[in-house]
């Protein structure tokens, strides 16, 4: 049996554009005399579609379309992941389903069995949980599909919920001989070695190969990394996707099969994440060019080369916006970073505004001396220019603030948080620095003195980071703790060898800067744990 793996970058409710996709990629499996066609979870319609679900119509469309897609399958087996309508009288209303179609008539569907409901995943909202497994007949081979999370809980992976049901072991009486699954997993730093493991997990209790199909692609905050899998009935890795782009994977069941290993930079992986998510926010929206404040410090300059990669230099206006309080070294690195990349760069000083500002004001601040006020007016002007280059020139702002900085709420609203999309949030300081190296592995396109110098705001004479924050290994030590692993302030204290007054003052910031995080633009998700998206914390509380 020769099974082609269609790996695509689906666009949430593009429809007509995501089935064009699908035919043509029904076409070419037909043209190489493959047996079968394999598509992601919700391909069809993309995933997440969140509460486009609620609209009839869309439900209708998406049916509308499945009816342009059955009569391609012509001496082929499509298994293509889509949404349909629970007609039973109880439960939710729609189901998150598999169509199995083969030689132009649609055979059935396969409902999805574990709907998660934590982190970035909201599935329950809408969809009634499939309640039984079957297998179905090609060339002779008893054929088994699931839909994503139907395969993570019996590997052990799923720490968040614990299922009745266990889908594989349901599937173990029927004795299939290939286990399919339709995967939209979301990448998360480190996750696609998890992936492997977990179907090499179902393979060895089925005893059949099985093949994972996951979508690639942006989506709001989430990015999709591809990867699939192919193991055999031993839990061998034979096959593996393309991470980060579009690929097809071509399976011969009766042909010899040949181990690989798996080894990747996971530096190299969050990096191309964050490209491929800023490359798809812009496309898919159909915006082509991006601005940003170039400070001359290392956020900004690892937000220049993610843009550029992924927009294109002739896209990108990085604009250098400083102050009385601006060192001649953060205005010349941030010149030659610009000139590495090729990318337009203009200086507009805040000076003049910021001094009309202090007149404006000075009487109403009754003589009191200077303080933060002062330091966000300047942040607040730059993100007011950048606004207006955004409106009248047709860029998008990419804020350029990490997630150490917002964890702490070291970041100012209506300010340097002003943006379309904010490119880094979901990176620590120190991941900052470890992707700022790993660009400048061959050669050197972010100048040295951007990486060594102390991190600073530059707001007032002489400022440091370290004024006002703990180092950031220690900041990043408590986010991840906290945030990501849910660790009380004792265990991350001593895991980290961190004073407990310290940890529980940074997590008492982290608290008290909800409100801020609220405010902020979009972000890509590249954590297991993002400050958005699947993280529901009260802005008014008094736990922490």
């Amino acid at each position: 049996m020769r099974i082609f793996i269609a790996q695509i970058n689906p666009t949430i409710g593009d429809l007509e554009g995501n089935t064009k996709k699908i035919l043509i990629c029904i076409e070419r499996a037909k043209t190489h005399g493959f047996d079968l066609i394999l598509f992601p979870e919700l391909a069809l319609c993309g995933y997440p579609p969140e509460d486009l679900l609620l609209h009839s119509h869309f439900i209708d469309a998406v049916r509308g379309q499945l009816e342009k897609i059955i009569p391609a399958s012509s001496n082929i087996m499509v298994i293509l992941g889509m949404v349909r309508r629970n007609v039973s009288l109880s439960g939710k209303p729609l189901f998150n389903t598999a169509a199995i179609i083969h030689d132009g008539h649609l055979l059935g569907f396969y409902d999805k069995g574990l709907l998660p409901t934590y982190d970035v995943f909201d599935e329950r909202r809408y969809f009634e949980p499939g309640k039984e497994v079957s297998v179905w007949e090609l060339k002779g081979k008893k054929i088994a599909v699931i839909i994503c999370e139907d395969i993570w809980q019996h590997s052990g992976q799923v720490d968040l919920t614990k299922y009745a049901r266990d889908p594989i072991m349901e599937l173990k009486p029927l004795h299939p001989d290939l286990l399919l699954n339709l995967s939209s997993s979301p990448y998360q730093f480190n996750k696609p070695d998890v992936r492997v493991k977990v179907c090499a997990k179902a393979a060895t209790t089925l005893n059949c190969p099985v093949i994972l199909c996951c979508q690639v692609g942006g989506n709001d905050d989430l990015v999709f990394d591809g990867y699939s899998v192919f193991v055999d009935a031993l839990g061998n890795l034979c096959q593996l996707g393309k991470g980060f782009e579009e690929d097809e994977l071509l399976i011969d069941l009766d042909a010899p099969l040949c181990n690989i290993k798996f080894t990747y930079d996971p530096i190299r992986d969050l990096y191309r994440a964050l490209v491929l998510g800023v490359r798809d926010y812009f496309s898919k929206q159909g915006f082509k060019k991006a601005c940003f404040g170039l400070s001359g410090g290392v956020d900004s300059a690892l937000v220049a080369c993610i843009a550029t990669e992924a927009l294109g230099k002739e896209n990108i206006l990085a604009v250098g916006l400083p102050s009385r309080y601006t060192a001649e070294m953060s205005i010349t690195s941030a010149k030659k970073l610009a000139k590495n990349l090729g990318i337009e760069f203009i200086l507009i000083s805040i000076e003049g505004p910021f001094e009309d500002y202090l007149k404006l004001l000075q009487p109403h601040f009754q003589n009191r001396p200077a303080d933060v006020t002062e330091e966000n007016l300047q942040s607040r002007i730059r993100g007011m220019i950048l606004m207006a280059l955004s409106n009248k020139l047709g860029y998008l702002v990419l804020s350029t603030g990490n997630k150490s900085e917002l964890g702490m709420g070291f970041c100012t609203l209506y300010g340097d948080m002003a943006g379309g999309l904010a490119a880094i949030s979901d990176v620590l300081k120190m991941q900052i620095y470890e992707l700022c190296r790993w660009i400048n592995r061959k050669k050197e396109i972010i100048p040295k003195e951007i990486i060594d110098r102390p991190p600073t705001a530059e707001l007032r004479p002489g400022q440091l980071d370290l004024d006002t924050l703990p180092p950031y290994e220690i900041v990043d030590a408590v986010l991840k703790g906290y945030v990501e692993e849910f660790l009380s302030p004792e265990e991350i204290a001593k895991k980290n060898q961190i004073d407990l007054t310290t940890v529980i003052d940074l997590i008492h910031r982290i608290h008290l800067a909800e409100y801020k995080r609220r405010q902020a633009p979009p972000g890509i998700r590249v954590s297991r744990k993002a400050f958005r998206i699947g993280r529901r914390y009260p802005i008014v509380q008094k736990w922490a």
